[in-house]
């Protein structure tokens, strides 16, 4: 594919913490509606605390949910948890405009989130095999997307300050016995608008996009 003359501009949103379901179903109505003069924009946030199982999930893998709510939803990739603490990025991208593929965006997901915890001394990679970022064995962050009308939705879910406890109700990703690890613990700041501000210009960069989007922090979705 090829890649654009010039970097894109995106707009970024911060949302704070917001319920699942209803962010999910913005997204949908929004690359439905989209058109080619729709701005592109990565949302960031956090959830209140919920199970989400992708279009593949298999129901044994999770385990005791107990009080938390379980979402079956239409991105790929097995059951996760979302809860307060966590960075939740969701790029809405035309991906055509910005010469990306599937992969590519990925695999660039993956590349700004082991750029933005180096600031920090963390020393993380991605994965091919099984998409996310970890730090040794442990994962840091996991990466689901769906592609509809050529574009992205869902994303990002980078653990930095929360709860764990509700992933041992799990098999991570589908993965039994996969510990998972946050950014606190690893040294790193606990704020999530802190970590956001950090993460944005590396997931501009590692994307292709303009850095002048950077100071394209937008009102909230519900005012759009």
């Amino acid at each position: 594919m090829a890649i654009p003359d010039e970097p894109s501009v995106v707009g970024l949103r911060w949302l704070g913490r917001v319920d699942y379901e209803p962010t999910w179903r913005d997204m949908q109505r929004r690359t439905d509606m989209a058109d080619a003069d729709t701005l592109d924009e990565i949302w960031f946030l956090e959830h209140p605390p919920v199970f989400t199982m992708g279009m593949n999930a298999k129901r044994e893998h999770l385990l005791a949910p107990g009080d938390i709510p379980v979402v079956n939803i239409d991105r790929g990739g097995e059951v996760t948890y979302h809860g307060p603490g966590q960075l939740v990025v969701y790029p809405l991208l035309r991906l055509d405009r910005h010469g990306l593929g599937v992969r590519a965006l990925v695999e660039g997901i993956e590349r700004a989130v082991v750029a933005t915890v180096a600031q920090w001394g963390v020393l993380a990679r991605g994965d091919r095999k099984a998409p996310g970022v970890y730090v040794g064995e442990r994962k840091l962050a996991s990466i689901g997307l769906r592609i509809r009308k050529g574009r992205s939705y869902h994303g990002l879910a980078l653990n930095v300050a929360m709860d764990l406890e509700p992933f041992r109700r799990i098999n991570p990703c589908g993965y039994a016995g996969l510990e998972m690890t946050q950014l606190a613990d690893l040294g790193g700041p606990s704020d999530l608008r802190a970590v956001a501000g950090a993460l944005a210009p590396a997931l501009l960069d590692a994307l292709g996009f303009a850095q002048s989007a950077t100071s394209t922090w937008l009102q909230d979705v519900s005012s759009r």
